[in-house]
């Protein structure tokens, strides 16, 4: 009997400064990667904006809006028009002076299924999340949707093995990251190749200690830091969206500075022989974890 296949569609963008264009082109990609046969269609993280975090300012805030809201509005539209199901990224406005970093799952004719928050929130230069997030508080979660059981983390999540495992747990057979990363311009030579290759590393790491697939998308192109002085200061976003196999091959890759569809056929067949090969989920011992929930194991 033949496995089920699913073909996953990333959408890899180049963000503009005005949303209402960042969504229109998000719509216009997400179709296209449905005509392209995708079945199930993941956004980058944060995709109706420049990536506002490389700041800290209150003047952002206004760029958040409700889960579900006018954006989730207008994907469940077009998902219900194409059959498709689409995880769509979002600054969420959950009430005054809070806000999460959230991505929605939307299911065809199903409509809005529910939401992931972020977990790990991220404090580093240009990154300053936490200025603007607050962790989330659903957990983590895999959504059965028609065409799979999706897990859904964003970004900062992927460095996580035990983000990966829970979610993995609760039967996903796709982990699914949207995702803002890339480099400061000026540490590019020296450092990286070595940090592409670190960010790769670890989430196909998570493929095959779980057995499952792992779907990272990425966006492309430089942003400016705003209000900086020197117009080289900012992220040049590394693209590479890709997808990574139960074994953890690289089953398809975007390219570094361009936007790009990209649809891969996933047979989810290939978790079972994965599992069965390699039964980690089988010889964990889980009555010896239990100091996993502490900081740091100090000595005595």
């Amino acid at each position: 009997m033949s496995s089920p296949t699913v073909h996953v569609g990333l959408v890899q963008m180049r963000c503009a400064e005005d949303p209402a264009v960042n969504r229109q082109r998000a719509l216009e990609l997400t179709r296209e990667a449905a005509e392209q046969g995708a079945t199930v269609i993941c956004l980058p993280e944060l995709f109706l904006s420049r990536y506002f975090c490389q700041t800290e300012d209150h003047a952002h805030f206004a760029l958040a809006e409700p889960v579900p809201g006018p954006t989730t509005g207008a994907f469940e539209a077009l998902a219900r028009e194409l059959g498709v199901t689409v995880v769509v990224s979002l600054f969420e406005r959950r009430a005054p002076g809070l806000y999460h970093n959230t991505a929605a799952v939307i299911d065809g004719e199903q409509g809005y299924l529910g939401k992931y928050r972020k977990m790990h929130i991220p404090d580093d230069p240009r990154y300053y999340e936490k200025f603007y997030f607050t962790p989330g508080d659903l957990g983590f979660k895999s959504f059965p949707t028609r065409q799979a059981n999706l897990g859904v983390l964003v970004c900062w999540d992927q460095w996580y093995p035990e983000a990966a495992r829970l979610t993995a747990l609760q039967g996903a057979d796709i982990l699914f990251y949207p995702t803002a990363i890339g480099w400061h311009p000026e540490e590019k030579a020296a450092y990286g190749k070595a940090q592409h290759e670190a960010w790769e590393l670890a989430q196909r790491a998570h493929a095959v200690a779980n057995g499952c697939f792992v779907v990272a998308v990425n966006r492309t192109g430089f942003e400016p830091e705003p209000g900086a002085g020197d117009p080289g200061k900012g992220i040049e976003f590394w693209g590479q969206s890709f997808v990574a196999g139960p074994d953890g091959q690289v089953l398809a890759r975007a390219p570094v500075d361009e936007e790009a569809v990209i649809v891969c056929p996933l047979e989810l067949g290939r978790m079972e022989q994965a599992r069965t090969g390699w039964p980690f989920l089988r010889d964990r011992r889980i009555d010896a974890y239990a100091d996993l929930t502490r900081r740091f194991i100090d000595p005595a």
